[in-house]
């Protein structure tokens, strides 16, 4: 795949992102407070980051959670989540990124809702890490109900969080064969910039995800 790999940089503001897109980052994953798997950041750190990515012909897609802890959400946290979606379209964002669940499945009413709304300020949409708190016999009926709404893919380890990813390629490479092509599956949590190659070989895709997903000069 080779120079075909796009590799999303996942950033906490914008501290490195002028570094990640000269060391070749396709894409920015924008959130706050990685700390607890990240947030939605802030308007002024939403409008810098579009600032900085636009001239570079690189997208900015913004995450859309409320608050650390579980995905399952309040209506007033579904609220605030639409609230913030809209917001950062009128920013000029490129695409969103939430999950929503609810007993142990993908809350299809509210990722209905989001990806709705996504749409409708035509975003593009990634499902996130939430999709790994799915049961693995679960994954492949949410992958279908996920692409059936619209989602345009979906960012997983492929395994329990803090697993090599070299133990989750086969897994990956499963719910790839299985999405055939109706959903990008986007293998992010331990794919930096040294094995991002080997691991989009092995799991058959063209993009990657990663907070070192690209070489910089100063480490985030």
């Amino acid at each position: 795949m080779g120079e075909e790999l796009l590799r999303e940089f996942c950033a906490e503001n914008v501290e490195h992102v002028p570094a990640a897109i000269a060391a070749g980052a396709g894409r920015i994953e924008l959130c706050d407070n990685l700390a607890v798997g990240g947030t939605t950041p802030s308007h002024g750190v939403i409008r810098a980051a579009v600032g900085m990515c636009r001239p570079a012909g690189v997208a900015v897609m913004c995450m859309v959670r409320p608050r650390g802890g579980d995905f399952v959400y309040t209506e007033a946290e579904a609220g605030i989540m639409a609230d913030d979606l809209r917001h950062a379209a009128e920013l000029g964002v490129d695409g969103v990124v939430f999950g929503c669940l609810r007993d142990g499945e993908v809350d299809l009413g509210l990722t209905e809702r989001l990806v709705r709304l996504a749409k409708q300020e035509s975003l593009s949409v990634t499902f996130h890490m939430a999709f790994d708190e799915l049961p693995p016999a679960a994954q492949p009926a949410a992958l279908d109900a996920l692409a059936e709404l619209g989602v345009d893919r979906v960012l997983t380890h492929g395994g329990a969080a803090g697993t090599p990813m070299a133990d989750n390629t086969a897994r990956l490479r499963e719910l790839v064969d299985y999405a055939a092509g109706r959903i990008t599956v986007l293998p992010g949590g331990g794919v930096t910039w040294e094995n991002a190659a080997e691991v989009a070989g092995a799991v058959g895709v063209s993009e990657v995800h990663g907070t070192r997903i690209v070489r910089l000069t100063t480490a985030p």
